[in-house]
């Protein structure tokens, strides 16, 4: 606990850092994890947990794929064991869990707002307690780190921002912000400037014709430090955010200043284990692995994922399309992009950790002719939903947008989570929304929106699908036309996307008629209202929130058409959704073939219908 590391000398802690890398490797290792954010800021997290009274003062994690070491710092050594389990340690930094954790993450660029609040209240409430910021360099590509920014050097509000500059967010880092600091620390010309040197710049006349006029000039072209001055902050550094003594030394001095400090550290992701040093991007999320190797335990698949099916078909359609425009929200690898990126570097676009301007960015490009594909997950689609109504729908634009992990996530619990896109969607004028049952159904449903003059969305899960026969050529689907798998009587259930597997299931069990909509917006209502008639119960099943759901829109068709029939909505409950295996989850809330079963066999009309 952050009581007892107080009590180390210097050297205690060295080596209480050798031991904390080498502890969060053997971790990761046998539950998978955030692995290389993690690794690069070993010495930052017990420098800060050293020198500020936390939990008292308070500790403002970006994202959380850095806070591992925090996490055991702060009394879940034990619990490392259960990291990202049914019921275990979550993957982020989450209130419910600790003392220690002052703030909840899993989307990026919170931290800096979340603080300067925290600052505010302080103030407001005469405490002198510290609020600190740490945020990752790719998390400083996003619009709100700046509109905090912005805020606090305004109201000069006591903030402590650290700048965690390790040249990596998940992806490459991409943007102007990230090349200025690459090229001022990679050059001499940084260290000469900030002891009062300007011999270098002497030796270059025309630079130095150029810059002469006064000292800022000289320090705005080379100091990084220059742009968080001009927004109202006292900058620091940058200084090697590996060295713990330095580290200890800077936040005590920082400690004793008050308005808004920027400290800027330069740490390496993945330090301390090779093969993340060597590749950070890889072992930025990992599954489990060997610690001594690094090799990954790979689970085993039935065929391509959802996300492979995506980028082979990016490939395939851009060879045949110049039209199309690829753009990632700092998602390559995720999003299935990486072979796209290098086939088609020239009209692959990844904006950065900047949702909005992703979508915005697409409708411009839609504008002109061009037919862009924004590659998603569903769960940051939700921060780019102004774009996403006002600059796509309202203008009826043919971008098409590919939402990968659509329902639960498994692991990466309620923060990445799709529960939600079924619902903001289908209110959304002009939007067509698709959901695959299978790998050959993502494909053609991908065909359809790209065809299609307006905007599209394919939501589909993480993961591999059921293993179907993949046909490539482009065989566009009817809008608006589900299909009919499985014909029975008595009961009739219409699956959406993911969840025709177990419909089937249970309707092999019951005797039920089965239907894969395909379609959520626009509904083939002919076939609800077929099965409507033809059955007695009616079942709809999504891997979504029943509130304002796919459920809910065919109740709404039913209550419209003044059509009475028995129906129940099976779907993610209004709850926020735990973590644990995709399995666990659906099981519980009711989304398996069992879940169905038992949801029908419990209907009064299917007892009744079945009482002799």
């Amino acid at each position: 606990m952050p009581e007892e590391l107080r009590q180390l000398d210097i050297t205690e802690l060295l080596i209480l850092a050798e031991e904390l890398r080498h502890f969060m490797i053997q971790s990761v290792a046998k539950t998978g994890g955030h692995l290389s954010a993690g690794l690069g800021t070993v010495e930052l997290t017990i420098a800060l947990h050293y020198v500020f009274n936390t939990p008292a003062d308070k500790l403002v994690w970006d994202v959380g794929h850095q806070s591992y070491p925090h996490k055991i710092l702060t009394g879940r050594r034990e619990q490392m064991a259960t990291l990202r389990q049914k019921d275990g340690l979550s993957g982020f930094n989450k209130r419910s869990e600790s003392e220690f954790d002052s703030f909840g993450v899993g989307h990026s660029s919170t931290s800096i707002s979340a603080a300067l609040g925290m600052a505010i209240a302080n103030e407001q409430q005469n405490d002198d307690h510290h609020a600190i910021a740490i945020i990752g360099d790719g998390s400083m590509t996003a619009g709100m780190a700046f509109e905090a920014l912005n805020h606090a050097g305004d109201l000069d509000a006591n903030l402590l921002v650290i700048l965690n500059d390790n040249d990596m967010s998940i992806s490459e880092n991409v943007g102007g912000l990230s090349k200025y600091f690459a090229r001022v620390l990679a050059g001499k010309l940084y260290s000469s400037v900030r002891e009062g040197s300007k011999t270098l710049l002497e030796r270059m006349p025309s630079v130095w014709e150029l810059a002469r006029r006064t000292e800022e000039h000289v320090k705005g072209m080379v100091v990084p430090g220059t742009l968080f001055e001009e927004l109202g902050f006292n900058y620091i550094g940058p200084i090697d955010g590996h060295d713990l003594p330095k580290l200890i030394k800077t936040f005590k001095n920082l400690k004793n200043l008050k308005g808004p400090r920027f400290l800027h550290i330069v740490t390496q992701k993945g330090k301390g284990f090779t093969p993340a040093e060597n590749n950070p991007t890889s072992y930025h999320g990992v599954p489990k692995f060997n610690p001594d190797t690094g090799e990954k335990v790979r689970s085993p698949t039935n065929g391509p994922t959802y996300t492979e099916v995506f980028g082979e078909w990016l490939c395939d359609t851009a060879s045949i399309d110049e039209r199309l425009i690829g753009i990632t929200p700092a998602m390559r690898e995720g999003s299935g992009m990486v072979e796209f990126s290098e086939r088609f570097p020239k009209r692959y676009l990844d904006v950065g950790i900047a949702e909005q301007h992703s979508v915005t960015l697409a409708a411009g490009l839609a504008c002109e002719g061009m037919k862009p594909v924004v590659a998603i997950y569903s769960t940051f689609l939700q921060r780019a939903y102004d774009q996403l109504i006002h600059d796509v729908a309202l203008q009826n634009l043919p971008v098409m947008f590919a939402i990968d992990r659509a329902g639960i996530v498994g692991a990466d619990g309620p923060t990445h989570a799709g529960a939600f896109d079924i619902s903001f969607l289908r209110c959304i004028p002009n939007m067509l929304i698709m959901a695959p049952s299978d790998e050959n159904e993502c494909r053609r449903m991908l065909d359809t929106g790209f065809l299609h003059n307006g905007p599209s969305t394919v939501r589909y899960p993480r993961g591999g699908g059921s293993g179907a026969t993949i046909n490539k050529e482009q065989i566009p689907l009817t809008i608006g036309q589900s299909r009919l798998i499985k014909k029975g009587k008595q009961v009739a259930i219409f699956a959406f996307g993911s969840m025709l597997q177990p419909a089937l299931d249970a309707g092999k069990q019951l005797g039920a008629s089965v239907v894969d909509m395909r379609f959520i917006k626009p509904l083939d209502e002919d076939m609800i209202k077929q099965m409507v008639n033809d059955h007695k119960l009616v079942i709809t099943i999504e891997e979504n929130s029943l509130s304002g759901g796919a459920g809910s829109a065919i109740n709404e068709l039913l209550a419209a058409k003044n059509i009475q029939c028995s129906i129940i909505n099976l779907g993610l409950p209004d709850k926020v959704t735990d973590q644990g295996s995709r399995e666990q989850l659906l099981a519980e809330y009711g989304l398996s073939a069992n879940g169905i079963i038992n949801a029908v066999t419990s209907h009064p009309e299917f007892i009744k219908a079945t009482v002799p």
